[in-house]
């Protein structure tokens, strides 16, 4: 007969003890679930056995197997569940100190556990005999039959990863061990999350921590936590929760739903509201799907040698998606926010799988990136990435998220490529759009943000070789997109076209507002200011042998030939033709021309890519 047990805790820390409850004795064998090294042999007692964990174990996800092996082959949801005589368990960490962090989603494990078995699971999610309270102290609650976690977690083992692993009740007021690490990894099927969990990932993120979904339909209901952790709440229902009106942010439906109103977006960047399912028999078609890249300049595709519009990950995209509302803005996909989607969210990779519907849920896939504070969150949005790692390209973009989200905080500021190589010769920000002028003396716009969008042509700007916008209106000016002539003009922008203000410096190829003062720089090496409302120009030293001029926040930048940011504070009175020095900011600028705005600096030139990055 087979044995029954459950552990007393879905994790320990290394040098610990761990309890697990049999209905009967029993030999024990315990592995290393990521690559099947056993660990330990022994025998169990009954009722009641401590596993004592020495201190050498390394931090992963282990597997106790209480008498002979059972046959459990992979299958579908609902099919034969993880045996009642294998209890799965992490080892944490006993001094965190591994760059990632990789959460086990436990409290799916349980919620599908004993499915549809009246009042034994929380499933069938509409199911009248549904429970609504399921306990973690009985057998079962392993991994689903489909594996969805198995197929990272032994890829990364395999490619020498330093990961440390907790189980994902570790981050039910978890911010303190999140800290530890620079990247929480979330992995396969992780559906069900507390309010603790939620509120210490993001704030980890908003401090500086960086997130990586490889997962999908991921934060779709929430729960409650009862009896030391040991109980898991989910009505599913608002009228069914006692919750609704003693604390409504707690009540346990989806996240998205009223009264909780709190969509996973802003956790994730994306939601199984817009995303797809095919399940049961159907499930099988999730093999014949792919990715649409999107945004292939994109650090995340890099080295995988795709160009927009070619497929890749055949197979990844099942059984359920996740996905962001987005708008196709010339053949580029824009995210709207309109779901609660991040505005810096960019997406990367698309799949059309509306024609779901008749197999389960009809929507889309996002693939995307956004930044939240002072962190990066990265989304697969699906279940079954992991089981897609034997793809170059696939394994390839893994790397690089996972590479670059977890390197040590100031290894070097990067340029991120935002749009497709143009020849510019001048650039400015107003509001949210930023304005460029081409070679060819166009006039071109486009939104201010992380996506590849197209420029737009709004109209001529021939001579303009320097674009600024002022901050405020000040002297008489008002606030709008200014523009200076190789020919000494000074002019504004006025839909549909220029208007002269007045004179400037000849030779002019670059202008600048800092300090309520308008700056030219002229390709004689020269720098001149014009105070708002003053009559006329007056010399204000080098221009540090600037290409192209800045500013931002009262300060000004310049842009050498040799690809060097300088910048200096402008003085109130210029004492002498070299006073003050330009000092050096930042080497290796990707471009010819740039502007400065809100803390970031945007480049371009002939035949580069529009890149950014923080000031």
């Amino acid at each position: 007969m087979t044995v029954r047990a459950y552990a007393t805790s879905t994790s320990c820390v290394q040098g610990a003890s761990l309890g697990f409850v049999l209905d009967r004795p029993a030999p024990v064998v315990v592995t290393d679930a990521t690559d099947d090294r056993v660990v330990f042999e022994g025998f169990a007692s009954a009722p009641r056995w401590e596993l004592d964990i020495p201190a050498g174990w390394r931090s992963s996800l282990y597997r106790a197997r209480f008498g002979p092996e059972e046959p459990w082959p992979f299958g579908l949801p609902g099919s034969r569940p993880c045996p009642d005589n294998e209890v799965y368990f992490v080892v944490r960490q006993a001094v965190p100190s591994s760059p990632v962090l990789l959460s086990v989603p436990f409290t799916t494990w349980q919620a599908y556990n004993r499915a549809g078995e009246p009042g034994q699971s929380v499933y069938w999610t509409e199911s009248p005999t549904r429970a609504a309270r399921v306990t973690f102290d009985r057998p079962g609650g392993g991994p689903p039959p489909e594996r969805w976690e198995e197929g990272l977690m032994r890829w990364l083992r395999r490619g020498g990863y330093d990961v440390a692993y907790c189980s994902n009740l570790d981050l039910h007021d978890g911010l303190d061990l999140l800290s530890r690490h620079r990247l929480l990894i979330v992995n396969g099927h992780d559906e069900y999350w507390s309010l603790g969990m939620r509120d210490a990932v993001e704030e980890f993120v908003r401090r500086g921590g960086n997130v990586a979904f490889f997962s999908g339909n991921t934060c779709w209901w929430q729960i409650r936590l009862e009896d030391g952790g040991r109980t898991m709440v989910c009505h599913r229902d608002a009228v069914s929760d006692p919750m609704a009106a003693a604390d409504p942010r707690q009540t346990t439906v989806e996240w998205s739903a009223a009264p909780v109103n709190r969509p996973e977006n802003a956790l994730t960047g994306v939601s199984f509201r817009a995303g797809a399912g095919t399940w049961g028999p159907h499930m099988s078609r999730m093999l014949e799907e792919s990715y649409t890249t999107r945004f292939a300049a994109h650090w995340v595709f890099e080295g995988t040698e795709l160009t927009d519009g070619d497929k890749f990950g055949q197979g990844c995209l099942g059984y359920e998606t996740d996905a962001a509302e987005f708008e196709e803005v010339g053949e580029v996909p824009r995210a709207t926010g309109r779901d609660g989607t991040p505005s810096s969210f960019v997406v990367l990779a698309t799949a059309d799988l509306r024609h779901w519907s008749a197999y389960g849920q009809g929507g889309m896939t996002t693939m995307g990136v956004f930044t939240s504070g002072l962190g990066t969150v990265f989304t697969a949005a699906t279940v079954n990435w992991g089981n897609g790692l034997h793809d170059p390209v696939v394994d390839r973009i893994t790397r690089n998220v996972i590479d670059r989200l977890s390197a040590p905080v100031g290894g070097g500021e990067r340029w991120d490529v935002i749009g497709p190589p143009a020849d510019l010769r001048a650039l400015a920000v107003l509001g949210r759009t930023l304005y460029a002028v081409s070679a060819d003396g166009t006039l071109l716009a486009r939104e201010l943000c992380g996506q590849n969008l197209p420029w737009r042509p709004v109209g001529p700007a021939e001579g303009v070789h320097g674009l600024a916008v002022p901050r405020e209106a000040a002297g008489g000016l008002a606030v709008g997109l200014y523009g200076v002539t190789h020919d000494g003009r000074l002019l504004r922008h006025d839909e549909p076209g220029w208007r002269e203000v007045g004179p400037a410096p000849e030779s002019a190829i670059g202008l600048a507002v800092a300090d309520c003062t308008f700056w030219v720089a002229t390709s004689s090496g020269e720098l001149w200011r014009q105070p708002f409302g003053s009559g006329g120009w007056e010399p204000a030293g080098s221009s540090g042998g600037a290409v192209a001029l800045g500013g931002m926040n009262g300060r000004l930048f310049a842009l050498d030939s040799e690809g060097c940011l300088l910048t200096r504070l402008p003085p109130p009175v210029i004492d002498g033709p070299d006073d003050p020095a330009w000092e050096s900011h930042a080497e290796g600028v990707p471009g010819t021309t740039f502007t400065a705005h809100a803390g970031l600096i945007v480049a371009a030139g002939r035949g580069t890519p529009l890149r950014w990055r923080h000031v």
